[in-house]
């Protein structure tokens, strides 16, 4: 996801000490896979929409959730300072080190309020400068470490990993990725720690690229689970007035279509449980062509019910207001006319 404009995604989430519905290794049985899906922390079905943790000018994290009525919240983004470093931040601000000092205080009122965070590696701007964490550090334990820092600091069910352009075609920085991933659900299954990761992946009209394709398969040769592929349904950029609700659908029958051949053993049921997708409110980056409506979000939650997909969200919630018509692709408006929370409002009835 673009850090301050764009966030398009997929959300994928992998663990090996809970309800992992994802990309196993490929002799890993559905019933190994799904059986520990019972234990997660998360529901079943979970709206989480994404903060833009580079912007408080309107309250932390735990205020904008108890207004928005958005219990579980994606946290974007960590990333590191300069390219080459093992050691991120929040924001790639020095003075934002993953630390109870950073956000401790939102996290565990959320948490204390019956939801919980999930933070997001990546997005947009790291991937395009070299500072996701894996593509600027090249030690697989290192990248395992911070993980386990996240996961330890702030008790977290589920972590993130926006990847998108560059880092897309960085060979050795998605294996590393995923090789760290797999180290760390070990290091949590030896701890009796529940933890998934998402993958966060730019999505066509119909659905994964094959730069996405191989971000999974590689999760898969490296014996890391992958649970929920979340497609970013917005930004398509294809130059002609596009139905939002319809390529919702259409990319995510496409991912279906690649889950199911990765895992056929799979029932369509749980297929689709590795499946979320994320909107962005009112006009995106691209212009009026690309506008998710409000008639657009009831739509889409209907059909992510019906179809039992495991995540529903949208960038950002500082967006999820009118106060800006016919403005595209903003950090802190919709573009749209709309009452404040509305389409906050409306994806929590998902969960």
């Amino acid at each position: 996801m673009k850090r301050h404009t764009r966030l398009v995604m997929v959300l994928a989430a992998a663990t090996a000490t809970l309800a992992s519905v994802g990309f196993a290794a490929p002799g890993a049985s559905a019933s190994t896979r799904h059986a520990r899906r019972a234990s997660t922390v998360l529901p079943r079905q979970v709206f989480a929409p994404y903060f833009e943790a580079y912007d408080t000018s309107r309250g932390g994290p735990a205020a904008q959730s108890r207004a928005s009525g958005a219990k579980y919240l994606s946290l974007a983004f960590l990333q590191t300072a300069r390219a080459g470093s093992c050691t991120d931040y929040w924001n790639a601000d020095t003075s934002e080190p993953i630390s109870s000092s950073s956000f401790g205080s939102d996290i565990s009122g959320i948490q204390a309020a019956g939801g919980n965070v999930i933070p997001s590696f990546g997005g947009a701007s790291a991937d395009a400068t070299g500072t996701e964490l894996a593509d600027s550090c090249t030690s697989v334990t290192s990248i395992a470490q911070v993980y386990e820092k996240v996961i330890n600091t702030y008790h977290v069910p589920r972590i993130d990993l926006d990847v998108e352009g560059a880092s897309l075609t960085n060979t050795a920085g998605i294996n590393r990725r995923n090789e760290a991933v797999a180290q760390v659900e070990s290091w949590a299954a030896a701890h009796k720690i529940s933890i998934q990761f998402s993958y966060t992946l730019p999505a066509t009209t119909t659905g994964l690229t094959s730069q996405d394709d191989a971000v999974i398969k590689n999760a898969i040769a490296d014996h890391a689970q992958i649970s929920v592929v979340n497609l970013m349904t917005f930004d398509y950029y294809i130059g002609t007035e596009q139905n939002m609700v319809t390529d919702t659908e259409t990319a995510a029958a496409g991912a279906y279509n690649e889950l199911h051949s990765l895992f056929p053993s799979d029932t369509p049921a749980q297929v689709w449980q590795m499946i979320g997708v994320t909107e962005m409110p009112g006009i995106d980056d691209f212009g009026t062509d690309e506008t998710f409506t409000t008639a657009d979000a009831t739509s889409v939650l209907n059909w992510a019910k019906a179809k039992g997909i495991n995540t529903l969200s949208f960038w950002a919630l500082q967006r999820d207001n009118g106060g800006c018509p016919g403005t595209k692709g903003t950090d802190t408006c919709s573009g749209i006319a709309q009452s404040t929370w509305y389409f906050s409002h409306v994806f929590a009835q998902f969960a």
